[in-house]
């Protein structure tokens, strides 16, 4: 009887145990808010001429972001409109530093950063100003990547560069899914696709032959969001059950949704996530960090 209750008191201890490990797994590490811009593109608005209205649409997307407190901030690419354009990057610059330190931001390379095209001497350009424009970062239980995605809309002119990368990205999944991350997040300029995973090839996403690499790649390592801009509006799809999510453009937008930001609410796997427009941003937000 007394081995019977030490043999049932020891399985209740395992229980209790599991019970609290269970309860940490989505604890606050788990549980936190992101914001994920794109297309500032310093200078769209007016043909390169000036770019006050973009200096407007940055400075209330970073102060909203110094309100609101989010665990970092992601801008997806097409940081300004003319590449190597040096007053254009300094405005960038300027106003991206007035993000509170505690709050990590991450850039992403776009095409208006980088060329079409990029090239050997573009990309060495863009990481002169901007810094790497491949890299990875932790945050709660997300393991965040940063691709340029322009390598892989057309890596023709620096396809050392493209397959590098692609090297890279290959082995940064594999040691993701050894190290049992939760979450994993890509983030890029172009999308993969905009709605449908076989629609057909244009402007605005990549090209069917790389985008079933990436795809099945994608699937393989158990990616579950894709973040992307260049649309300049939003737009949503799905492959399997991982999401392409195209978020409009803190700067001029292309269609009906309005210059704005996406904030997204991370618990546990749980992901959700809302486009606002920069005038009409939450009081508080769900989650913060």
């Amino acid at each position: 009887m007394i081995r019977t209750l030490a043999t049932l008191s020891k399985s209740l201890l395992i229980l209790f145990l599991m019970f609290i490990s269970a309860c940490s797994s989505i604890g606050p590490a788990s549980k936190l808010t992101f914001f994920q811009m794109a297309d500032t593109q310093f200078g769209f608005f007016n043909a390169n001429k000036e770019f006050s209205r973009e200096t407007v649409n940055m400075e209330k997307a970073i102060a909203e972001s110094n309100r609101l407190k989010p665990a970092f901030v992601v801008i997806c690419g097409d940081l300004v409109n003319k590449p190597g354009d040096l007053a254009q990057i300094a405005e960038y610059k300027r106003i991206a530093a007035k993000l509170d330190p505690s709050i990590k931001l991450y850039s992403v390379s776009g095409n208006h950063d980088v060329e079409n095209v990029p090239t050997i001497a573009s990309l060495a350009l863009y990481k002169k100003h901007f810094g790497d424009d491949r890299y990875t970062f932790r945050s709660g239980n997300i393991l965040g990547i940063i691709l340029n995605s322009s390598l892989i809309k057309d890596p023709s002119l620096a396809p050392i560069e493209a397959a590098n990368q692609l090297e890279w990205l290959i082995q940064v999944l594999k040691d993701a899914k050894k190290s049992n991350a939760k979450n994993i997040m890509v983030f890029m300029h172009h999308s993969l696709f905009l709605k449908d995973s076989n629609e057909p090839d244009e402007y605005f996403n990549i090209n069917a032959e790389r985008r079933k690499i990436y795809l099945e790649l994608f699937k393989t390592y158990g990616v579950k969001q894709v973040f992307a801009g260049h649309y300049h509006r939003n737009a949503h799809g799905k492959f399997g059950d991982m999401e392409m999510i195209t978020t409009g453009p803190v700067g001029r937008p292309l269609g009906l949704d309005s210059s704005g930001f996406r904030i997204i609410n991370v618990k546990g796997k749980i992901v959700d996530h809302r486009y606002f427009a920069l005038d009409s941003l939450p009081m508080q937000l769900k989650y913060k960090k």
